[in-house]
């Protein structure tokens, strides 16, 4: 029975993946922060991987009160995938939502023809 214990564990140990070169840190070679009395601020990083992020923001009114303030924020991020690909996203964080953009991220389809006359003709009637 000590033997099908032993025999389990090593075939357990066996079977755990090696650690690899992923867990080492990844050196950041350049790194920027400001922050202002305004409430506005930036930052940007690099890593030696390739790594680059980018952000700033500012306070704004957002709403129709002198009091509804809030963060506005636009930035960017891009990355290398294993396949040697870099990859950047560039994005806005507003009284709109969060809006990312990208060569590689997907996109709707375009609007049907027949659609954008409904909405035309709509408008026009003063109903959108």
């Amino acid at each position: 029975m000590k033997f099908l214990v032993l025999i389990a564990l090593v075939a357990v140990a066996a079977a755990a993946p090696a650690k690899l070169d992923e867990d080492k840190p990844i050196e950041i070679i350049s790194s920027n922060s400001e922050m202002n009395a305004d409430g506005s601020y930036s930052f940007d990083f690099e890593s030696a991987d390739g790594t680059k992020v980018s952000e700033s923001g500012s306070q704004k009114q957002v709403g129709p009160k002198p009091e509804d303030i809030g963060t506005v924020s636009k930035g960017s991020y891009s990355f290398t995938t294993p396949d040697g690909v870099v990859l950047t996203v560039n994005w806005v964080a507003d009284e709109n939502g969060f809006q990312a953009t990208g060569d590689h991220l997907p996109t709707p389809p375009p609007m049907p023809e027949h659609v954008v006359k409904m909405l035309a003709d709509l408008k026009a009637a003063g109903l959108l």
